[in-house]
């Protein structure tokens, strides 16, 4: 192994498509290999009987201990290992760096503390970008990925309205239409953008927008944006707006009562 690979820690991409690099070359894996190496990636200690057992569900567990003997012994081997043996359990050394742990923890961060002091630059890049491990459809990496874009979609909010808090309304527009393209129909990111509007004294926009949402929201689900939502509007607009989605909601039950 080169010097620059026993040097630099050992690398897990899994926002995007796999890939492990060993300082500077990528390693390519096996398929079982890629998927015993994100999953200790993502856990860091499993015991072997859960590993064999999620990895191989449709075969003995006999079997699927082999297989889990066979993939380990198939990993690139440097110092330190990858992964390690703890008694009945398998964990991932700490020197692996892994990209998901990056974004959760500053997601975590941007939730926990109301977003980023006004003179550092927002982490809209990482909040923002590829999901996990894109067409790989096991059960543990859709569980997986849905908690990952729970709380990109959290952290995007958070990010957005501290933003618009601190004058940055520019960015903090970007941090909610970021969540908008994640969720079309999520209110809150929506209400971030209507809100950097209002900051800008731009009514006009603010109120196209809300109405834009307000004809999706009601073509798509059926329903009206919250009282919350129209309230944000000044209030004569939020006035002339309430009427209408009454309107709306009172047609959609008159419909529904003589189907």
């Amino acid at each position: 192994m080169s010097e620059a690979m026993m040097v630099s820690p050992p690398q897990l991409r899994l926002l995007g498509q796999f890939r492990l690099e060993l300082g500077t070359e990528t390693v390519e894996l096996c398929r079982n290999g890629q998927r015993l190496l994100a999953f200790m990636g993502l856990r860091g200690r499993v015991s072997r009987t859960v590993l064999a057992g999620t990895l191989w569900p449709e075969v003995t567990e006999e079997h699927a201990r082999g297989s889990l003997r066979t993939t380990l012994w198939k990993l690139p081997r440097g110092e330190p290992p990858l992964i390690v043996c703890c008694g009945d359990s398998l964990v991932v050394t700490p020197a692996l760096r892994v990209d998901v742990h990056v974004l959760t923890r500053t997601a975590l961060d941007v939730v926990e503390d109301c977003g980023p002091p006004s003179h550092t630059w927002p982490p809209l890049e990482l909040l923002t970008g590829e999901d996990l491990l894109p067409g790989w459809d096991e059960e543990w990496v859709l569980v997986e990925r849905e908690r990952l874009r729970q709380l990109r979609l959290h952290a995007l909010d958070t990010l957005a309205e501290s933003l618009i808090r601190q004058g940055r309304t520019a960015l903090g527009m970007e941090a909610a239409w970021a969540g908008v393209r994640a969720e079309p129909l999520r209110e809150s990111a929506h209400r971030a953008i209507v809100s950097a509007h209002l900051a800008e004294g731009n009514i006009s926009e603010a109120v196209r927008h809300y109405e834009a949402f307000r004809r999706l929201l009601h073509q798509e689900l059926g329903v009206a944006p919250s009282s919350r939502f129209a309230r944000m509007l000044p209030e004569r607009l939020s006035e002339r707006t309430a009427p209408r989605n009454r309107d709306l909601a009172r047609r959609d039950c008159l419909r529904a009562w003589f189907r």
